[in-house]
């Protein structure tokens, strides 16, 4: 049994997420977890580096042959060895298609808030971004059916994010098949950046929306990686899944100089994650989910003025602050005041800077510490104003 609760001292080690601020600051910003790699990951880089050559790496059969076999048993989605193209990661490979597939000029849906690469992803390529925005209800984050079909129906792409980031939405089957049938109508690709769908709480299962028809398999350019689930982002290592066999020869022929060989050791802890990982996986999401209710909970007692949406998803929590009236903004504020990183809500689209997005893929330790450094701060300002 993996404890979740005791977690390494990243400060030092080179970490993105502990790095950006002072020691003293909290970081539950970027989308990386604080747990280990599970330990069939770490055993089997440790196998490899014990040949001593680590010169340009190519996917194994073997690895091919596990996604293959994964996406059968977990979704019944038959594909092909030949359907898998290997990438340094999902930000690349929904960049490429945009580069394959799009001209400058054309119109790609996002649905706002979304996370900031994917919302300046049609900027690097002359491309307009039409926004269509989900909106929170008590239910869920849901559609607007009305205005996302009208920004559809102009528009060569849909740039999709499902578990969505940073709202942490599963889409549900119906919402799926509506969605797809949409594309179908509009001849509209799908860029389906598919990174968080092992990370699924609440027993949830996940779809991929190339599934729910032969015509969205062929109109559908799937992304996906080991990275998010099994804290591997460091290891450069992603896939995209295509059966349309020209789109895929468009694709791969976007690489352009620009997006290389994948990382010889994050196809291997790619393999072992998915070969090896399957337990320690059931016990993170015990361990996230349980997490995500204790958010909830001390959301609602300590913070009543934020609201957040419970995810259905991912680890991440997008918190509406707006009520709080909090300055200059409230990443700013909490990260000023209260010595705790957060996302800071303008990342994710312009009329969201009164959001942050907070990462409670950590320790329940370290979420307590963040909880009490927000209550702190807002106390301090509280008796400031008396």
């Amino acid at each position: 049994m993996t404890s979740f609760d005791t977690v390494p001292n990243r400060l030092g080690t080179g970490s993105s997420k502990w790095s950006r601020y002072a020691e003293d600051v909290l970081p539950m910003w970027v989308a990386d977890m604080d747990f280990p790699a599970a330990p069939a990951i770490i055993e089997a880089l440790q196998k490899r580096l014990e040949h001593p050559v680590l010169g340009y790496g190519v996917a194994r059969d073997e690895l091919r042959d596990q996604i293959v076999a994964d996406m059968a048993m977990l979704y019944g989605w038959a594909i092909t060895r030949d359907d898998i193209v290997f990438l340094p990661g999902v930000e690349p490979g929904f960049n490429m298609a945009l580069k394959a597939m799009l001209s400058p000029g054309d119109s790609v849906v996002v649905q706002t808030p979304i996370y900031r690469p994917i919302l300046n992803a049609p900027g690097h390529w002359g491309l307009v971004r039409e926004d269509a925005a989900l909106a929170p209800s008590p239910s869920g984050w849901m559609i607007d059916k009305d205005a996302f079909s009208s920004k559809l129906a102009s528009s060569k792409a849909l740039l999709f994010c499902n578990p969505h980031n940073p709202t942490g939405k599963v889409f549900t089957r119906d919402e799926l098949t509506w969605i797809a049938g949409e594309c179908q109508t509009h001849d509209t690709l799908i860029i389906s950046d598919e990174i968080h769908c092992d990370l699924l709480l609440d027993g949830r299962r996940h779809i991929p929306i190339a599934t729910l028809s032969p015509d969205a398999a062929q109109r559908t350019i799937t992304l996906m990686a080991a990275s998010k689930t099994y804290n591997i982002a460091g290891m450069k290592t992603a896939f995209a899944i295509i059966q349309n066999p020209q789109t895929r020869e468009k694709f791969a022929s976007s690489r352009l100089g620009m997006v290389d060989s994948v990382n010889i050791l994050g196809l291997e802890a790619t393999l072992a994650a998915f070969r090896g990982a399957t337990v320690w996986k059931a016990e993170l999401l015990a361990y996230l989910q349980s997490n995500r209710d204790f958010l909830m909970g001390e959301i609602a007692r300590r913070f009543p003025a934020i609201r957040c949406v419970a995810p259905e998803g991912t680890f991440l929590a997008w918190l509406d602050c707006s009520a709080l009236q909090l300055t200059p903004d409230p990443q700013s504020f909490f990260l000023e005041k209260g010595k705790v990183a957060f996302s800071a809500g303008s990342e994710f689209g312009s009329a969201y800077r009164d959001y942050v997005r907070l990462n409670f893929g950590c320790s329940r330790a370290s979420l307590e510490e963040g909880l009490r450094r927000m209550e702190t701060a807002l106390l301090a300002r509280t008796a400031g104003e008396q």
